[in-house]
């Protein structure tokens, strides 16, 4: 008799938490929530009576601490707390106004808002390293693991379900909606079969509940790789870079390898990268580099037999020759990455870059400048972005 009675006792505890948990999901007509702006209503009414402390609040406190809301929404809704045990009298007596607030319900409210936007996974997670670690306790029994196992296998099987119906039925829209479904998929099949092994191991007679998770963990990888697939699919030759949240991206190119992320591009065909200078910047370069003059004449010489000056076209011109020479070191060619990285930085390479320009635009010299469609990046060079071109000898 007495273990009954303590049975049922634990059992009415538990279903006077269910029942304040679920006041934020009401079924009767009416009090069921349809619309996502009930749940800031009852996040409102609950923060008012976390804020009023142990004295409790009234009807009417609440709605006049709830007063951004329409008046007959709040008193709707505290009924439908009052009604399920999340608000209670603060003492219980016919003429008590003053009422309190459980704390279960603003933790489910907490969980609704989470699942709402990372689709449960985090919580999944959570879950499935709880598990773990309850059937790894040494006090655990054979029913522990079973339940364990139970519990997982209809997990995977309704999100198994779940997205391999979205992948069946839905648009590519509806399935963008849905994808966090698949986030994180292989993390969470691992976790999974670490409580398989777990369970198999302490518990051999369980081998037909554990066969039935590792059915339900194939059926959702499988529809996992579907989902992918029909996004990938529709996604064409732009990748549909859209379908997941902008900070899925950025945690993907933050923590993948260099490797991984060429991958992802391969294929795929950019515009020219912006160069690290201004405008303004290659403006001066230009100005500053030498350039060529027009042919000056040479003033009067004197009747006396002397040595005249050499024009500056000529001293220009063996100017460049020089620099040319001394980049092409007695080669017949150079490649301009090679000049641009041993001039160690850009303004220095601009200025060679100048010289080698004037050099091949020159009419007396015989050098060419010819550059190709290729580029170099670098980061840990002097220039890390560098056009691939070569500096030569002309042939005559």
């Amino acid at each position: 008799m007495d273990a009954t009675l303590l049975d049922a006792e634990a059992e009415a505890a538990v279903l006077r938490v269910y029942r304040q948990v679920f006041a934020v999901l009401a079924r009767e007509a009416g009090a069921m929530i349809v619309d996502p702006d009930l749940l800031d209503v009852d996040q409102a009414i609950l923060d008012a009576f976390a804020e009023a402390g142990s004295d409790g609040l009234t009807v009417e406190q609440a709605t006049l601490a709830c007063r951004a809301y329409p008046h007959d929404v709040i008193v709707r809704r505290f009924d439908v707390l009052r009604q399920y045990g999340a608000i209670t009298k603060l003492v219980d007596r016919p003429n008590e106004l003053r009422h309190r607030a459980a704390f279960a319900p603003y933790v489910m409210l907490m969980f609704l808002r989470r699942m709402s936007v990372q689709g449960g996974q985090a919580e999944l997670h959570q879950l499935l390293t709880l598990e773990a670690h309850s059937v790894s306790d040494p006090g655990a029994t054979e029913d522990d693991g079973l339940a364990s196992t139970q519990r997982l296998t209809k997990v995977f099987r309704l999100l198994g379900n779940e997205l391999a119906i979205l992948v069946s039925t839905s648009t590519t829209a509806q399935l963008r909606e849905n994808a966090q479904l698949a986030w994180g998929n292989e993390r969470l099949i691992e976790q999974a079969e670490k409580v398989h092994r777990i369970v198999l191991d302490r518990w051999p007679t369980l081998h037909r509940a554990c066969t039935s998770l590792r059915m339900a963990l194939a059926a959702y990888a499988d529809a996992v790789q579907l989902a992918a697939g029909r996004l990938v699919e529709r996604a064409g030759t732009t990748r549909a870079l859209g379908l997941l949240p902008i900070e899925t991206w950025l945690t993907f190119a933050r923590s993948s390898e260099p490797d991984v992320l060429a991958g992802v591009l391969d294929g795929l065909l950019f515009d020219a990268a912006a160069p690290d200078f201004s405008p303004q910047t290659m403006v001066e370069a230009v100005e500053t580099g030498r350039r060529t003059g027009t042919a000056r004449m040479a003033p009067p010489r004197p009747t006396e037999d002397v040595v005249a000056p050499e024009s500056a076209a000529a001293t220009d011109r063996e100017e460049l020759r020089a620099e040319a020479e001394r980049v092409l070191a007695g080669r017949p060619s150079v490649d301009i990455v090679e000049v641009v990285d041993q001039a160690g930085d850009w303004i220095t390479a601009r200025r060679v870059l100048a010289e080698l320009t004037a050099a091949h635009l020159h009419d007396e010299l015989e050098y060419e400048l010819v550059w190709s469609d290729g580029m170099r990046i670098d980061p840990n060079a002097g220039t890390p972005w560098a056009t691939e071109g070569v500096f030569r000898r002309a042939t005559p």
